[in-house]
Formats: C-alpha cells, sequence, structure tokens
C-alpha cells in the first residue's frame, strides 16, 4: 500500500480549476484572482499559484501583466511530459531556495524533472566532461544553471530545447531567463564613488570574467572607467573556482593595495568575504565597504544592513514553466527575458577610509 499524501492547498485549487475548465465550465478569459478569491475562498497566493501549474499544463495562456489568462482548452495529456534534466551550477546539497524547488514545480506541471548527477562545479566546468554526462542521461530538454558560453554555445548547437538559467546567454538561440543585474550593479557602483571610494575590486567568477567580462562586469568597469579610475584586473581580479582561491586573492588584494570596497557575486562568496574580515580584524564599513550582488534570507536579520541587489525570483519559476509547457507542446521556445534587479543601499556600505 502506498503512503497517504496529503494534498497542499495549491493542489485542490488547481484541481477543482482544472476540472472546471475540463468540463467547459469556464470558457473564454478566466476569472480574475480576486474574482476567484471570493468564489473559493482561498487567499490570492494559493489561487496565482495554481493558476501558475495551469498555465504550465498548457490549459492557460497569460496575456501580460494586469490582464486576464486567456482559457487554451484541453491540452494534450501525454504530448506535455517531457524528461528535463537540470545542469546546476552547484550540487544538489549546496542548491538552495527556488532552485532546489524546480524538479518539484515541473513535476506538478507533469514533466518528469530531475537533477543531473553532476553539477558544473563538479565538472569543472569543463565542456568535455559536460558532453559525457548530457550523451548519458536520458532527458528531453535541458534547464542549465550559470553555464559558461562554450558550454551554452554547444547546448545551442545540439538542437534540443534547452533553457538558460543565468549564464552566458545572450545572442544565442535557446531560451533564457535571469535578473537585469548591469543596471543595479552600475547604481552600486556610482553609489560607491560617491562615497570616495577608489580601489573597488568587483570578485566575479571565472565564467563571469572569460573569455571576456559579462555585461555586469562591463557595466562596472565602464562606471569605473568614467570616474577618471584606469580600470584593469586590480578591479576584476582572477581567482580559482574554490574557497582556497576566493581567500588567496584577497591575501593578495590586502596584502599590496588594500580595497575599500569589496562587490562581491552570490551570498555564499558575500559570506566568506565578511568571515575573512572578521579573521583580519578588517571592521565592516570603516575599513573595507561590502556589497552584495543577490539577496539572502539572512540578511534580513544582519545588523548592520546589507548593501545588495534585490530581485523578484517568481517571474523567473514562471518563465520557466511556461517554457516547459511550450516544450512539452512541441512549441519552439528561444525568447529571453530579465527580471528587474534593484540596488538596495545598506550598512555595510560607507565612506572610504
Amino acid at each position: 500500500m502506498e503512503p497517504l499524501r496529503l494534498r497542499s492547498s495549491v493542489e485542490q485549487v488547481a484541481d477543482r480549476l482544472r476540472d472546471d475548465l475540463s468540463l467547459g465550465r469556464l470558457r473564454g478569459d478566466m476569472p480574475g484572482v480576486l474574482k476567484l478569491e471570493e468564489q473559493l475562498g482561498v487567499n490570492r497566493n494559493t489561487i496565482e499559484s495554481a493558476l501558475r501549474i495551469l498555465e504550465s499544463e498548457g490549459w492557460l495562456r497569460a496575456e501580460g501583466k494586469g490582464r486576464k489568462r486567456h482559457i487554451l482548452g484541453r491540452p494534450p495529456s501525454e504530448a506535455t511530459k517531457r524528461r528535463i534534466a537540470i545542469l546546476d551550477y552547484d550540487p544538489p546539497e549546496l542548491t538552495q531556495g527556488y532552485i532546489s524547488q524546480l524538479p518539484y514545480l515541473l513535476g506538478q506541471a507533469g514533466h518528469d524533472a530531475f537533477f543531473a548527477a553532476r553539477s558544473l562545479t563538479e565538472l569543472k566546468m569543463d565542456l568535455r566532461r559536460v558532453k559525457r554526462l548530457v550523451e548519458m542521461t536520458p532527458a528531453d530538454a535541458w534547464v542549465v544553471t550559470a553555464g559558461s558560453r562554450e558550454i551554452l554555445e554547444w547546448f545551442a548547437a545540439r538542437g534540443e530545447p534547452v533553457l538558460a538559467l543565468f549564464g552566458r546567454r545572450r545572442g544565442l538561440r535557446i531560451a533564457g531567463v535571469g535578473p537585469d543585474k548591469p543596471p543595479a550593479v552600475a547604481a552600486a557602483t556610482r553609489r560607491l564613488l560617491e562615497l570616495g571610494h577608489r580601489r573597488i575590486v568587483l570578485m566575479a567568477r571565472t565564467a563571469r570574467r572569460k573569455p571576456e567580462p559579462g555585461a555586469t562586469e562591463r557595466s562596472f568597469l565602464r562606471e569605473i572607467a568614467a570616474a577618471g579610475i584606469q580600470a584593469g584586473s586590480y578591479h576584476l581580479p582572477d581567482w580559482g573556482a574554490d574557497q582556497g582561491g576566493f581567500c588567496g586573492c584577497l591575501d593578495a588584494l590586502f596584502q599590496l593595495t588594500p580595497p575599500t570596497a569589496l562587490i562581491i557575486e552570490e551570498a555564499v562568496f558575500y559570506i566568506t568575504a565578511l568571515q575573512y574580515c572578521a579573521h583580519r580584524g578588517l571592521r565592516v564599513p570603516a575599513d573595507v565597504s561590502l556589497v552584495c550582488t543577490d539577496a539572502d534570507p539572512g540578511f534580513v536579520w544582519s545588523q548592520p544592513s546589507v548593501a545588495h541587489i534585490r530581485w523578484d525570483h517568481r517571474p523567473v519559476v514562471r518563465r520557466i514553466l511556461r517554457w516547459a509547457a511550450n516544450v512539452g507542446l512541441g512549441v519552439e521556445d528561444v525568447r529571453q527575458t530579465l527580471t528587474t534587479a534593484t540596488f538596495v543601499d545598506g550598512g555595510t556600505m560607507g565612506p572610504a577610509s
């Protein structure tokens, strides 16, 4: 006997609406969220999540912000089921938040979704190793997280459906989604310059720097140059893709020409830099200002408040589910979308020492 699994409120609402759609009780445009909230007696967040599931299954089509969803009719059942492999940047045990929930969310939409046996970091971002992994993995489509240009070019040339979550995807004929960070990073850099900082360093992963700086990194370098600073490898240093390489780079920086501000990509590296400063007796922000290019739940509790870049992951998840629905229906989807990112000033930024 299989164990009993209680269905969530989102699943129950999706079931109810799916029944109404299949029986033809709803036609034309879907009632708005407020109307459904009144009719079903559940909160709007639950209803919105249920509607996104129906979108991903092909029952509904979103018509844009502030507009009602259009009812498409009964979707083909078997055609929507696809094996979707997720090639994440980090191993599953280090994956958190909405990325860790992608197999479940895609599964709720009727697909067989799973993480690949190895991550890009475990494969050392080596294209030959990635090729072997892909060839050994039975999948109809791929979601690749933070892929390098070389790897995403290879996926694009294969012809099978692939969606790049972050990564060096611009200009490639593949689906893509992620935050629009360049304007936010530029705003953070300008704020540091206003505070008198001249020795500003951006700590970015190798895939973001090579073979040439990405859009986010270029926006940072442009702001540095516009301030009359000769931008170079000091401001965007090279370091190995591990904890030793990161801290070794910081050792070299603070030994020769100590930076007065660090902009750090990803929360995990921000925490490492914060511990590094504490160990060396460097005060934040009195001795060095810190900015993180991502948000983290722990930042809510931090004192002083953390200067960071914030963006909403929900549009990203919706885009992935819509792409998967199109893949299931056999519809080519190579649209690349960006979600707004915003610079949030915080107490980890202060005047240059």
